[in-house]
């Protein structure tokens, strides 16, 4: 009872921080003090004050204004590059583990070409023929970002799939394609959507990382990468400007990560009464 109560109260507290990164994230344009791309020479690398909480960069443009409208773009592009891996990775997992045969080793094959090349080095190879923009990013990242989703879904599915409730549903007559929607899916939504929840601060790091490097998400659009990487040639003279995106992105990983464990230890304890 105490640890259920105990990671009950852990999930509520990043679920809510989550939540409140994501309502930044929507209200963004109606909350910036300032607009985050209006440039003003006078104030160019100027120290944090009343008027700019975060200073200024390079161009004069309020630091703090861009972190918060890059929360929309950091936040919002990796949430939806999540659920399409998700949705695409689960579908073909649950296809592979269903079917198995020929079609089985097809898409398992498939996942072993995508996972015998690191992510970030796909990714950048990726991103660097098809050009910059958020875009092209969410593509060169989920390019292989499905595959945990189709091994862990194949698996949760093979195991699964010889179960007397899964017996009795063929023998009343249900469809391949009802079984795994209404009978497999649900089963396996747990694993997934703390796997889901994980990779949200994976794909975060991976997006700032292309736009670090010139290859993601460009200048004007405000995204912490790229701000990171224009700020950084001025790191001793206004070193706020790096900080700051910085600072955002590592505490906002830490939460979508933070909540990604506890979900999994609430589903545990869940498990285990």
């Amino acid at each position: 009872m105490l640890a259920r109560k105990k990671s009950r109260r852990r999930l509520v507290i990043f679920l809510v921080l989550a939540a409140a990164l994501m309502l930044i994230g929507i209200l963004a344009p109606l909350i910036v003090p300032n607009d985050p791309n209006a440039t003003n020479a006078s104030h160019m690398n100027a120290s944090p004050d009343a008027e700019h909480l975060f200073g200024t960069d390079r161009y004069g443009r309020c630091v703090f204004s861009r972190v918060i409208m890059g929360t929309r773009t950091s936040i919002f592009s990796a949430v939806v590059l999540v659920a399409v891996t998700f949705v695409i990775g689960t579908a073909l997992g649950m296809i592979a583990g269903w079917c198995g045969g020929a079609v089985d080793s097809v898409i398992m094959r498939l996942v072993d070409i995508m996972l015998a090349f690191p992510q970030m080095v796909l990714a950048v190879a990726v991103a660097g023929v098809l050009g910059g923009g958020m875009i092209n990013a969410m593509l060169a990242m989920g390019l292989s970002g499905w595959t945990l989703y189709a091994r862990l879904a194949r698996a949760q599915v093979i195991a699964m799939k010889k179960e007397p409730f899964i017996s009795a549903a063929q023998l009343s007559g249900c469809s391949d394609a009802k079984i795994m929607l209404h009978y497999l899916l649900p089963c396996m939504l747990g694993p997934l959507v703390v796997n889901a929840a994980t990779q949200l601060g994976v794909m975060m790091i991976g997006i700032a990382g292309l736009s670090f490097l010139g290859i993601g998400v460009t200048e004007p659009h405000a995204e912490w990468g790229s701000m990171i990487n224009q700020s950084r040639a001025y790191m001793q003279l206004a070193p706020w400007a790096t900080l700051a995106p910085a600072g955002a992105t590592v505490i906002t990983v830490m939460v979508f990560n933070c909540l990604g464990d506890c979900l999994r230890d609430y589903l545990d304890v869940e498990a285990a009464k």
